[in-house]
């Protein structure tokens, strides 16, 4: 009997394995046990998206339904733990990622990617699907096309420009066209759609502002309707394909891109880009290739620094150091502004194991980036603990680059337990500031935002 179970644990899938098996109830728990102080500036919403199939299977980790897991700090006290489903036609009707019911509905999304909120309203993202609106307790409200104008998709990863409150987005997708791109303005509005040009369909997930520019990165993880017609997974590495980085002024059309070429590689998600002189700056976690053969094959993630100059077309790529890294995030104050430090989950180890697994392998420490000389601040959440994505929160409008904190899920292999872990932003060595304990695990899953409530 124990030979039996440890096979079949062995055939189950990595991502439904351990704390990335998804689970099944829908909690409500006002009662948290808290260690340590929840600073009393932070009055809002810590949310985080993930993939957590309501049939406990899914053909990739990428594929399961969206659900989202909060967190309400208030007055220095957790006020609550929910988590929810969210309510789009895939999950009602229980349908698989590949369906093409759900491929060519733009309402049918996973919705299990990342959320984040705009001109009062949160979302719930996924990127090959219209978004879907949840409110402030993690209902779902409905899908948003704002008002019929939203014809394509809605990347995961929209910018938020913190000076205009503009929301800048793009759109892919397997037929032309490819790429497009949008920008919300303050109030919500739909105010711009520009088609990009790329050869082919490539799998877009993120991409860059700064004060002047939007940034795609046309990158050989392409799309193949033949694989996609014989119901495998449709997209891999070309190696023919080649690699770009599109440059254009903000509100541009295809005519005003200027293209780069790069070394091949990928990008899941870049830290920040801001204009230094001539030069465009881009740092990014690159990965060498990704999905050479399969989609479970994640090669590691390295911080780079790319240098775009504007006038003369140079390109020059630095890599920071050789510490693979996953979940990059800035302080949201200076999306596309010159920034100092970025916060990253990462291995405790600089040992990178090649292969089938999660991207950023397997993280037990958070760190803090100094873009400055490429040094970094550890956190080590002990031995048997491992962070997801960690959010910057500043600890008020006025407060510097790095003074505030960063909050992100941390599981515990030993207890599997999972708590709201918040670390001294200015001095990530020192112990935890508080952790909140939630009634449940948490799987680790993608992307997560802190919701001020002066943004609703």
């Amino acid at each position: 009997m124990t030979d039996m179970i440890e096979r079949n644990a062995e055939q189950t899938p990595w991502f439904l394995r351990g704390n990335y098996a998804p689970v099944f109830e829908e909690v409500t728990d006002t009662n948290l046990r808290v260690t340590g102080a929840i600073p009393k500036s932070l009055q809002g919403l810590y949310v985080r998206n993930g993939s957590n199939p309501k049939d406990g299977t899914a053909g990739h980790w990428f594929f399961g339904d969206g659900m989202v897991h909060g967190v309400r700090l208030e007055g220095g006290a957790a006020k609550w733990y929910r988590n929810r489903y969210v309510r789009t036609p895939k999950f009602e009707r229980g349908l698989d990622a590949m369906d093409p019911e759900t491929m060519f509905d733009p309402t049918a999304s996973a919705a299990n990617t990342h959320v984040l909120a705009h001109a009062g309203r949160i979302w719930a993202l996924e990127e090959g699907h219209l978004p879907w609106e949840i409110s402030p307790e993690l209902e779902t409200i409905g899908c948003d096309d704002f008002g019929g104008r939203l014809k394509t998709a809605f990347t995961a990863h929209p910018k938020l420009c913190a000076e205009t409150n503009e929301l800048h987005f793009f759109g892919y997708s397997a037929v032309a066209p490819f790429v497009t791109y949008h920008v919300l303005d303050a109030s919500g509005k739909l105010v711009h759609s520009a088609p990009i040009t790329t050869p082919k369909g490539t799998m877009m997930h993120d991409f860059m502002i700064t004060r002047e520019h939007a940034i795609f990165m046309d990158l050989p993880v392409v799309f193949n309707l033949d694989k996609m017609a014989e119901g495998l997974p449709p997209i891999g590495w070309d190696d023919d394909y080649g690699a770009r980085i599109g440059i254009m002024p903000r509100m541009g059309t295809d005519k005003d891109v200027k293209w780069f070429e790069i070394d091949p590689c990928y990008v899941f998600h870049p830290l920040n880009a801001f204009v230094d002189g001539d030069e465009v700056v881009c740092d990014v976690g690159r990965h060498a290739s990704m999905w050479r053969g399969s989609m479970d094959n994640f090669e590691p993630c390295y911080m780079y620094r790319w240098r775009f100059n504007m006038k003369t077309g140079a390109v020059s790529e630095t890599q920071i150091d050789g510490w693979s890294h996953a979940f990059p995030r800035v302080d949201e104050r200076l999306i596309g502004l010159k920034h100092r430090y970025g916060w990253v989950a990462g291995p405790r180890s600089e040992v990178v194991v090649r292969g089938a697994g999660a991207p950023g392998g397997d993280p037990g420490v958070v760190a803090r980036y100094d873009m400055t000389d490429g040094s970094k601040v550890v956190h080590d959440l002990g031995p048997h603990a491992h962070p997801g994505e960690f959010v910057f929160v500043p600890d008020s409008e006025a407060a510097g680059e790095d003074e505030g904190w960063a909050m992100g899920f941390v599981h515990d292999d030993a207890t599997n337990t999972t708590d709201l872990v918040i670390l001294d932003a200015s001095n990530l060595s020192k112990p935890a500031v508080a952790r909140v304990h939630l009634p449940q695990r948490v799987p680790y899953g993608f992307h997560g935002s802190w919701v001020d409530d002066s943004a609703l």
